[in-house]
Formats: C-alpha cells, structure tokens, sequence
C-alpha cells in the first residue's frame, strides 16, 4: 500500500471576498512527481505558498505526515519541505556554496558553524545538480538556469522528503528549462524524493510527472495520469481552447501544439 505523505481535505482559502482556492480534496503518495496545472488565477501558487505557510488561513485540513500543518513548528516543518520559487533574477550577495549551505537552517542554531554533516550534505547536493564546479562562483555571475539549479541545491540540503517548486522553468531559455526538467527527473528517481511541480508547461507535465492536477478557478479539474491528461476535451475544459498533438519523435508519447 502506497503511504500518504500529504492529505488535502475540503480546502478552501480566500482573500478578502476573492474565492482563490475552493473547497479542494487530493492525496500525494510518497515518491511521487506530481504537476499541478493550469491557467492563471487557478490557484496553483497560492496552494504552494499555504503549504509552506507563506499564507495562513483557510478552511479545511491539509496534513504532512498525519499532522496538521498547522501544528508544526516552521523548522519541523522545514526538514520535511523544501521551496524552490520562480527563478526570478533577483540579486542574492553570496557565493554558490554559501548560498546551498543556508539550506542547512533547518539543523543549525543561530551562529552556530557548520559540521561534518552540514558540508557533507551540502557537497552531495551540489555533486546531485551538477553545480558542484560554481562553488565559488558569486550567484549574480550565473545564468539563469545555472542560478535555477543552485536553488534547487539548496533544496537539497535542507534533506527534506518533499520538494515543492514554483514555476521552476519560467524566464529560462529552451535548454535550461530542459535541464532543469530533467534534472527533478533524475533527482524523484534516484532519491525516492516527492515533487510537487507548478508549472504551466503542459508538454513537461505529461513528460515528467507519475501524475497531473488541473486546477481552474480555484477548483480541481483533472486529477490523473499524465497519458489521460493530454486529450482535447480535458484540455479544453481546463484552458477552453483546442489542441493539436504530435508523437515525440524518441518516447512517443503525445505532446501538445497551439492549434
């Protein structure tokens, strides 16, 4: 039997008299690569930012590990989730390894000096992304997807068991986004990871994810593999236009084109 790591039940969230998020119920199986969908205004990211508790409120349960989440304290909480935002460009004053080494917070006092494991955590990171040659490097010297992967690190050495990401691709050019995508890739399969993946890119969904969540208008649409997801009517549903689709010429499987 597959063991729940995250229970959502009946959630709802608002701001003001905005319904953002209304009344939503899903799972999330340990281990999974589960993408969350859908047009702007869905509610994807403000679903993220609650898990992470970046927003407070609601109604209804959502549960890490059969806990509340509003039972944990912010650095529990943080040795089981990791956030990665959108890779924004925004200017961060310290070298790469300093940078992935904060990602460590969870486990360290206020000034205390990082440990044996603190370094060995953070060099097993930077080796699993590839980022381990921009140790030195200062992160506003990077590109943008060399910084996406650094961030992504640091997620990493925060040894959460579930990584939650925003947006991960957005503002990188056509190669890093599928860098980046194969990396969570690599990273879900060879660390048993579970990754919750917002993303508006429906072709690295279906490509990448075990599963698909469709949000709209703060309801969920579709719920489902990624193979039943890549069909024009639940697409229609989802973005109310029409699709053509292609076989991708190495896996087969259907990926979408504007029609």
């Amino acid at each position: 039997m597959k063991e729940i790591v995250i229970k959502i039940k009946d959630f709802s969230f608002s701001i003001g008299k905005n319904n953002i998020i209304n009344d939503i119920s899903f799972n999330v199986n340990k281990g999974e690569y589960l993408s969350i969908v859908g047009p702007n205004g869905a509610g994807k990211s403000t679903l993220l930012k609650y898990m992470m508790r970046i927003f407070t409120g609601g109604k209804g349960t959502i549960k890490i590990a059969e806990k509340p989440l509003h039972d944990y304290k912010q650095r529990e909480l943080s040795k089981l989730i990791s956030y990665v935002p959108q890779a924004n460009g925004q200017n961060v004053p310290f070298n790469v390894y300093e940078f992935v080494m904060m990602g460590r917070y969870p486990y360290l006092s206020p000034f205390q000096s990082a440990g044996k494991e603190d370094k060995y955590m953070v060099q097993k990171a930077l080796k699993l992304t590839n980022t381990a040659k921009l140790a030195e490097r200062l992160m506003n010297t990077l590109s943008g997807g060399e910084r996406q992967k650094v961030f992504i690190a640091a997620a990493l050495a925060q040894e959460s068991k579930i990584l939650l990401l925003d947006e991960p691709t957005t503002f990188l050019d056509p190669k890093h986004k599928d860098d980046i995508h194969a990396l969570l890739k690599h990273i879900n399969t060879s660390t048993g990871i579970t990754i919750i993946s917002i993303t508006h890119d429906i072709n690295s969904a279906a490509m990448t994810s075990t599963r698909v969540i469709a949000l709209k208008d703060g309801s969920i649409v579709f719920n489902g593999l990624p193979d039943d997801f890549m069909d024009n009517d639940t697409l229609y549903k989802i973005y109310e236009k029409k699709f053509l689709f292609v076989k991708h010429p190495e896996t087969g499987k259907s990926i979408a084109v504007t029609e």
